[in-house]
């Protein structure tokens, strides 16, 4: 059984994955992810930076009304990690069955 991706399985990074990937949006906005998510700023900053230090998300910050505007998305590197996370949850969880 192949190791388990730690980036990927850290419970608040699992969450920001599992939610751009259900997203129809291409692209979602840091506040929609803070708010739906109920992260922290801070910490979902930190997250989004340790994901997109892995490749697996791509940060975009542009101004809207002269403000700052920072959106997010699932790269195809991402969304191949969290793939193939879920293959690893789902070989475990059938291994612990056959014990």
């Amino acid at each position: 059984m192949a190791a388990i991706n730690k980036i990927v399985h850290e419970p608040a990074r699992l969450r920001i994955l599992t939610f751009l990937v259900t997203s129809e949006k291409e692209a979602v906005s840091f506040n929609e992810l803070q708010t739906k998510l109920e992260f922290s700023s801070g910490n979902l900053s930190l997250q989004l930076k340790k994901l997109n230090a892995s490749e697996y998300v791509a940060i975009h910050k542009t101004f809207k009304d002269n403000k700052p505007f920072t959106t997010v998305s699932l790269t195809p590197t991402g969304g191949e990690a969290l793939n193939q996370y879920v293959d690893e949850m789902k070989k475990l969880i059938h291994s612990l069955k056959k014990s």
